[in-house]
C-alpha cells in the first residue's frame, strides 16, 4: 500500500495541479449559478460583496483545506482523525456532504449535458426540430434522470483511473481549451449593444439593494465556487509535492476563480438583458438566455455546439474533483480499488439525485416554502451546511494543526511571516464570526 501510494498518489506537474484544482473549482458555478445570484442580490454591490468575501475567507479557507491535505497525506476523514479520534465524525460527515453536492451538481451538469446533445442533433441534422427551452427537460423527470444517468458514467469512467491517467491528464488537456472558448464568448457577448447596461448594473454598487441574506449567500457561494467545505481540497492537498508553497499555490487558484466569475457575468448578463421575457435571477438564466440567443443568429447553432461542450467540460471537470474526494476515503478505509470505489460512488450519487431529477416533475408538488427539491438543495447545501463546515475546519486548523506554520511561511519571501499571524487570526475568528453572524441573520430572514 506504501509504495502504492508514493509512486502514483502525487500530481505530475504542477500544471496539472493548477487545472484540477481551478477545474474543481471553475464548474458551472461561475458561468450558472454565480450570475443569476449576483442579480437577485441587486448586482454590483454583491459582486464587491463577493470579491471581498473570496479574499477575506475564501482564500485563507483554501490555504487551510489544501495545508491539511498536504501535512496529513491522508483522506479527508483520517486527516479530521488527525485532531483527535473525536473529530472523525466531521470528517465522515464531509464525506456524505460530499456525495449529497455531487448529486446535486449532477442534475445540473446533465441539463448541460441536455443541451449540448440538442445543438450537437442541430448540426449534424439541420431539417429537425430544434427548442432552446429547458422546459422540455425540466417536464420529463425520468429524461432528466437518464441525462444525470450518462453524466456520472461519464465521471465514474475517468475517475476509475489512477490519479494521473485520469483526473490529472483529462483536466490538463480540456481545461486550457475550455478557457480559448470561454474569451471568444466574452467578446461575442461584449459586442453585444446591451453590454453598456450590463457594465452599469455589475460595476455601479447600489447597497440599498443588498438583502439580510446578502452575506450568507456570498460566504456560500465562495466556498461552493472554490470547492471549500467538502474534502476536495483537501484531497488535492494530499497529492502536493514537498516543495509545493501552499499559501503561493493558493493566492493563484483563488484569483483565477475570482476572475472567471466575474468573466461568467459578463458573458451572461449582457446575453439575458437583450434577451426577452427573462428574469435575471431566475436559476435557469444560463440555459434558456443563451441558447435563444445563439438559435437566433446565423452561425448560432455551432457557437452553441463550441460553447455548451466546453461548458460541460468546466462541469464534469469539476464533477471528478468531488468523485475524487469520496474515491479516495473509500480506497483508505474500506480498501476498495480504484474502479470499484468510483462504481459505488456514482452509484450512490444517482440515487440521491432521483429527488432533485424529479423534484420539476413528477415530485414537483414536494415544496417548502415555495422552493422544490432542487432548490432546497441549493439553498441547504450551500448557503447553510457548507459554511458551517468551514467554520469548523478554520478553528480545528488554527488552533490544533501541527506543523501549520512550518508549511505557511516561505524563507524565501519575508513577508510570508508577517501574513502567517493574519491567515491564523482570520482562521480562529473571523471565519467563526462571520459564518455565526451570516447564519443568524439567515435564520431571522428565514422565520420572517
Amino acid at each position: 500500500m506504501k509504495k502504492h501510494f508514493e509512486s502514483r498518489s502525487f500530481w505530475r506537474t504542477r500544471f496539472g495541479f493548477y487545472m484540477a484544482a481551478i477545474g474543481s473549482a471553475l464548474g458551472l458555478a461561475n458561468l450558472w449559478r454565480f450570475p443569476y445570484v449576483v442579480s437577485e442580490n441587486g448586482g454590483g454591490a454583491f459582486v464587491l460583496l463577493y470579491v471581498l468575501v473570496a479574499m477575506i475567507i475564501g482564500l485563507p479557507m483554501l490555504i487551510a483545506e489544501l495545508m491539511l491535505g498536504k501535512i496529513s497525506r491522508r483522506s479527508v476523514v483520517q486527516a479530521f482523525a488527525n485532531f483527535g479520534p473525536q473529530y472523525t465524525w466531521i470528517g465522515r460527515f464531509v464525506v456524505g456532504l460530499t456525495i449529497l453536492v455531487l448529486a446535486y451538481y449532477a442534475v445540473i451538469s446533465g441539463w448541460v449535458l441536455y443541451l449540448l446533445a440538442s445543438f450537437v442533433t442541430k448540426a449534424l441534422v439541420p431539417a429537425l426540430p430544434f427548442t432552446t427551452s429547458l422546459k422540455v427537460l425540466m417536464d420529463n423527470g425520468w429524461l432528466q434522470l437518464g441525462v444525470v444517468s450518462i453524466h456520472l458514467l461519464i465521471g465514474v469512467l475517468i475517475i476509475g483511473k489512477d490519479l494521473q491517467e485520469g483526473l490529472e491528464r483529462w483536466v490538463s488537456v480540456m481545461m486550457p481549451l475550455f478557457a480559448l472558448f470561454l474569451i471568444m464568448m466574452l467578446i461575442l457577448s461584449l459586442s453585444l449593444p446591451s453590454a453598456l447596461t450590463s457594465f452599469r448594473f455589475l460595476f455601479y454598487p447600489d447597497f440599498s439593494e443588498l438583502r439580510p441574506s446578502s452575506l450568507i449567500q456570498a460566504i456560500g457561494h465562495v466556498f461552493f465556487t472554490l470547492s471549500i467545505g467538502f474534502g476536495v481540497m483537501i484531497t488535492f492537498g494530499r497529492y502536493m509535492s514537498e516543495s509545493d508553497h501552499i499559501p503561493s499555490e493558493g493566492v493563484r487558484v483563488a484569483i483565477v476563480d475570482t476572475i472567471i466569475s466575474l468573466i461568467g457575468i459578463l458573458i451572461v448578463i449582457p446575453i439575458a438583458i437583450g434577451a426577452t421575457n427573462l428574469q435575471l435571477s431566475d436559476p435557469t438564466l444560463l440555459f434558456e438566455a443563451l441558447p435563444r440567443f445563439l438559435n437566433e443568429r446565423s452561425a448560432g447553432i455551432y457557437i452553441g455546439v463550441v460553447f455548451f461542450a466546453c461548458l460541460y467540460i468546466a462541469a464534469l471537470s469539476a464533477t471528478i474533483g468531488l468523485f475524487e474526494s469520496v474515491v479516495t476515503n473509500l480506497m483508505d478505509r474500506r480498501q476498495f480499488s480504484r474502479a470499484k470505489a468510483a462504481w459505488v460512488c456514482g452509484v450512490i450519487a444517482l440515487l440521491l439525485a432521483t429527488l432533485p431529477a424529479l423534484s420539476s416533475s413528477t415530485l414537483q408538488f414536494v415544496k417548502i416554502k415555495g422552493h422544490t427539491i432542487l432548490e432546497l438543495l441549493d439553498m441547504i447545501l450551500i448557503n447553510w451546511l457548507l459554511p458551517i463546515v468551514g467554520a469548523i475546519l478554520a478553528i480545528l486548523v488554527s488552533r490544533n494543526l501541527k506543523g501549520r506554520r512550518e508549511h505557511f511561511i516561505n524563507p524565501k519571501k519575508m513577508v510570508s511571516a508577517e501574513l502567517y499571524s493574519h491567515w491564523e487570526f482570520i482562521l480562529k475568528w473571523v471565519v467563526p464570526g462571520l459564518v455565526l453572524f451570516a447564519i443568524l441573520i439567515q435564520c431571522f430572514a428565514w422565520v420572517g
